[in-house]
């Protein structure tokens, strides 16, 4: 594995100052941990952060529209006076940040808690009676244009409005429901509109019931997070703060891995059910937990157990959750309604989607292989080599699809929004004999990181395909492929555009002797990464060397959608050397062009991206049944049109390596997973034309050209 890289040096000076406030810290006589927590972070982020902005007026604009939005996005909360009141402080906050003055968080916490107990009620009246379809009125959802309610009797019109929508939407689809009955059997007695309204009004209900419970399960904690985080995004979008829960579902995402029972969770009501078993943890081994059991009680070892029933999910799983080896008892109500109580022991579990995968496909007589990497992730905690690794995972499956004897690989990042930095490195080190990668630039100095492993895993042809979500280290990636000319970019106009490198710094290390317990951590932009060639990624992504249309193309969801996002640069270019393939890789790039051009499919999916982007400025809905199932049915017939999108196949087979369809045989679980992926790439026109592109780029015998290129990107004379 290729690790002689040059690492990135710890930010020396930010460390040094921290610790003088750590040092400092004791003198902090304020007992308010809210208070100490943001003196900590405004600390923090002004020394650590790439380019901290100035703390003033503008800034506290900024919290302020961040935080209202994001307490009440759809207006249905605050009322306008509410508004007035808290806009006395619009131009204050950045004060109150450095007097440390929650006046405002309080005012506005206080406020929504009595405007949701408000709310409440008013949904059970307004659900208690059926809703009258035949008059004629529209309901806009709009809500960043819409005003806020004057008054209560506005607002609750306004919800309403919205239920009415919903339910409205919800009956027409059982009227369909119904008449397709009717059709399949003549002697089927159709519900009458009345009885379907009133199940409509239930569903609904309960439906808020449950949305409601998770707002009251919110602790006055995570609502002030929120704040804090409206204040930390007027930095850049990648800065934020991480409650120390939100800390460790951090670690679990990069690392794929925690010590626990194996068990995704979820509320159903006052009680906790079991919704999937994870693959090989220890739940799944054990063979008693199933399923759509629900947990009543939770025991530690042989200790008292101790009744969950209305306690928040996130406390439950607190319970559940702990060390490697510790054994947890849980009483549970299986689905036959019989009580057992189940033993189990913990133990390290690995989420199995979280890692590389691959599969074998054969086209015009020849293998190819398919690499998924859904994230670069790494486990920074085993420092004995022994931890998942995706530049290790990924050199082990291209030796497999090796010893298969592929032809080329395509290797799919797709919806890839990166991890870590180490790991891209390593893995675009598999691809090229040896030579830079990134170029890392802090407030005070820039770095090179190269790859200095002359072995190539793999030198037979490469695509690489990518999206609008494919971010950070999936950018380094097929940014250093593309400038070394070593891989073909395939997918989306251009990447996410997130050119910038966060680190995560616990915050309880300069807190010395604390009696507040975890403070948490800040994730803050350190520095910005360009690529060899000297521009930066930010905003701009990395465009593909073949566009292929996206449905998704003119929806707004990149960085440079961003209201604080980074500004693009450029830098001097790296010293490397292009990896050139003969002339097959520009010609492989017109064939596909061409091909995309004349496609039947593809023209369709461009169509249909307009028409989405058309549809999504169509906010005025009719809560008149009649005019409302008009509209619906003009939609459907015009969206009819583009059903082949979703129909399509490209007639490819898809198939696990050897090793694989081995643990396959014995983890239904696995089998499952894995035949759902090999369906869905049997219907990617997107991965059929980056098989394509590798038939494109097979050549009778493979000859390599070095071309070395000088600082500033100028070939070097020999």
């Amino acid at each position: 594995m290729k690790r002689n890289y040059i690492k990135l040096i710890a930010v020396v000076c930010l460390s040094a100052t921290l610790f003088a406030f750590s040092i400092n810290s004791k003198k902090i006589v304020d007992p308010d941990k809210d208070k100490l927590l943001l003196e900590l972070l405004m600390f923090v982020i002004k020394k650590g952060h790439y380019s901290p902005i100035a703390v003033d007026d503008n800034f506290s604009k900024g919290v302020y529209k961040e935080y209202i939005e994001a307490l009440d996005p759809s207006k249905r909360f605050f009322l306008q006076s509410d508004i007035n009141e808290f806009s006395k402080y619009e131009f204050e906050l950045d004060d109150q940040l450095t007097t440390k003055d929650l006046t405002f968080f309080n005012l506005t916490y206080d406020r929504l808690m009595l405007r949701t107990e408000e709310k409440n009620k008013m949904v059970k009246e307004i659900l208690s009676t059926p809703f009258d379809y035949k008059i004629e009125e529209n309901f806009n959802v709009d809500y960043e244009k819409a005003p806020y309610a004057k008054n209560n009797t506005e607002l609750k019109d306004k919800w309403r409005k919205q239920i009415k929508l919903s339910t409205l939407s919800s009956l027409t689809e059982k009227q369909k429901l119904e008449e397709d009955k009717k059709n399949k059997n003549p002697a089927y007695v159709v519900k009458s509109e009345a009885v379907l309204e009133k199940e409509t009004r239930e569903t609904s209900m309960k439906s808020l019931y449950e949305s409601f419970g998770a707002m009251n399960e919110l602790k006055r904690e995570d609502w002030f997070t929120l704040y804090i985080n409206s204040i930390m995004v007027q930095f850049d979008p990648h800065t934020s703060y991480f409650a120390p829960d939100e800390k460790e579902k951090f670690d679990v995402s990069i690392s794929g891995k925690f010590e626990g029972i194996g068990a995704q969770l979820q509320k159903k009501n006052d009680y906790i059910e079991v919704l999937e078993l994870i693959s090989g943890g220890p739940a799944w081994r054990g063979k008693q937990l199933e399923k759509g059991d629900l947990i009543i009680k939770v025991a530690q070892s042989n200790g008292a157990p101790v009744d969950i029933v209305g306690m928040r999910l996130a406390d439950v799983i607190k319970k559940i959750k702990g060390p490697k080896g510790s054994e947890v008892r849980l009483t549970v109500k299986k689905t036959d309604g019989t009580i057992q109580i189940i033993p189990i022991i913990r133990d390290i579990v690995e989420i199995e989607e979280t890692y590389v995968k691959s599969s074998v496909v054969e086209k015009n007589g020849l293998k190819y292989g398919v690499i998924y990497l859904p994230k670069f992730y790494i486990d920074f905690e085993n420092k004995d080599g022994k931890g998942r690794d995706a530049a290790k995972d990924m050199a082990q499956e291209v030796d497999r699809l090796k010893k298969a004897d592929v032809k080329g690989i395509v290797l799919d990042i797709r919806d890839d929004g990166g991890g870590s930095l180490e790991a891209v490195i390593n893995i675009a080190g598999l691809f090229i004999e040896e030579g830079p990668i990134v170029q890392v630039r802090s407030a005070v100095k820039k770095e090179i990181l190269y790859d200095t492993d002359k072995k190539i895993e793999w030198d037979g042809p490469l695509v690489i395909m990518v999206n609008e979500f494919s971010a950070s280290a999936s950018e380094i990636l097929a940014a250093a492929m593309q400038d070394y000319k070593r891989g073909i970019i395939v997918g989306s106009k251009q990447t996410y555009g997130k050119g910038t490198v966060q680190r995560v710094i616990d915050l309880n290390q300069y807190i010395k002797n604390s009696a507040y317990g975890d403070f948490g951590a800040l994730k803050t932009t350190i520095q910005k990464f360009y690529r060899i060639n000297g521009g930066s990624t930010q905003l701009e992504g990395v465009s593909s060397d073949v566009v292929m249309p996206d449905r998704y193309a003119y929806l707004k969801m990149g960085e440079r959608d961003q209201v604080h996002a980074l500004a693009w640069d450029k830098i001097d270019p790296a010293l490397y050397t292009v990896w050139n393939n003969t002339s097959k890789f520009d010609q492989a790039i017109i064939k596909s062009k061409k091909r995309i051009e004349n496609n039947v499919q593809f023209k369709l999916i461009e169509e249909n991206a307009k028409w989405m982007d058309s549809r999504s400025a169509e906010n005025n809905y009719s809560l008149n049944l009649d005019k409302f199932k008009s509209e619906q049915n003009q939609i459907e017939e015009a969206s009819k049109k583009f059903k082949p999108i979703v129909d399509y196949k490209n007639n490819l087979k898809f198939t696990s390596l050897p090793y694989e369809l081995e643990g396959i045989s014995k983890d239904p679980i696995l089998k499952e997973k894995r035949e759902r992926w090999h369906e869905s790439l049997s219907k990617d026109i997107y991965v059929e034309e980056a098989l394509n592109v590798l038939d494109d780029l097979q050549l009778k015998s493979i000859v390599k050209t070095n071309i070395p290129i000088d600082k500033k990107g100028k070939l070097v004379k020999s």
